[in-house]
């Protein structure tokens, strides 16, 4: 099976293959949600997904938002 790059992405980062949300909407809404936030930091020219998430990990409640010129 050919993956595209972002599904590549989302499995790799978010590992999200072995996710236990199965039932429901869930696991779309998590892809959708997981897509999100790979486009918008790539939107903004960075490439090293796994590694930015961490960075922004490191002040949640600040650096997503600056992300996303909300604060």
């Amino acid at each position: 099976m050919i993956e595209n790059r972002t599904h590549l992405v989302r499995d790799t980062t978010f590992t999200e293959d072995t996710s236990k949300i199965r039932t429901g909407h869930g696991p779309d809404n998590m892809a959708t949600l997981r897509s999100f936030a790979i486009n918008q930091l790539r939107a903004t020219g960075r490439t090293n997904i796994a590694a930015d998430l961490r960075e922004m990990s490191y002040q949640p409640f600040h650096r997503p938002l600056n992300l996303l010129g909300s604060a």
